[in-house]
């Protein structure tokens, strides 16, 4: 199996680390493929992702280290494309589609900040109904399929982040699981590669990796592909948890 990390985040956005170093612990650690793939500009919320005008300058540090280390490892320049995010995909050797918020009128409501934000705005855009917000969720994420310079899927529940002890919402219910199920044949059936994302397992707000193993089992039963993510913010979390889940791809 080729070991590679795909979902890495570095100081252009809001990752710890410079990319060099990133590259070296992947050196160190084995792997034959990294991808650098910070967060994209969005214009609503400058806290976490690439600075306006700065797309550039990250391209070019990941060009020149892809060079500088091209006997040792495969560097490949990425990006994590949020939904509501506009911005050119040409200079990128692979992009990651996800979606952070929800949107009404000129407001954005992020949906993985923290447990109470997410609530405060299931209740403010939906009136409380965890299903409506996980619909309208779904719903984003599959428009991705429309885009044919999106390759992977990111985090695909995310929308669960907080919902770790069940306690927000059922995710057995049947509209959830319709909402997820209609995604998830959508993106496959548009050629889309499902990430098994391990980030909230190393924080611990899951038990799992995303997606669910009952949304992964529905992926591969539709003929669907996944690639292993770390969506790693320092470099000691290339890889997390990778052994747990080989056996998936």
């Amino acid at each position: 199996m080729l070991l590679a990390d795909y979902h890495v985040h570095s100081v252009f956005s809001d990752g710890k680390d410079d990319i060099e170093s990133i590259i070296l612990t992947a050196i160190e650690k084995g792997l034959a493929e990294i991808g650098i793939s910070d967060h994209s500009y969005t214009f609503f919320d400058n806290t976490y992702c690439i600075e306006k005008g700065k797309e550039k300058e990250y391209v070019a540090e990941v060009k020149r280290l892809k060079e500088k280390y091209v006997r040792e490892i495969k560097v490949l320049c990425g990006t994590e494309l949020d939904a509501f995010s506009d911005i050119d995909l040409s200079r990128y050797d692979y992009s990651i589609g996800s979606s952070h918020y929800f949107k009404r009128g000129d407001k954005y409501y992020p949906i993985d900040e923290n447990r109470e934000k997410f609530v405060n705005a299931v209740e403010e855009v939906f009136g409380g109904d965890f299903y409506a917000a996980c619909e309208e969720y779904f719903s984003t994420v599959a428009k991705f399929a429309l885009n044919e310079k999106v390759g992977i899927i990111g985090h695909f529940d995310l929308v669960t982040k907080f919902n770790g002890q069940g306690d927000l919402f059922d995710e057995e219910n049947e509209r959830y699981v319709k909402a997820y199920t209609s995604a998830v044949k959508t993106l496959v059936a548009a050629g889309k590669t499902f990430e098994i994302n391990t980030g909230a397992l190393r924080k611990g707000l899951r038990k799992d990796a995303y997606p669910a193993a009952r949304i992964r089992k529905l992926i591969k039963d539709q003929g669907g592909k996944f690639i292993l993510s770390s969506d790693s913010h320092r470099k000691e979390d290339l890889t997390f948890g990778f052994s747990l889940y080989e056996k998936e791809l």
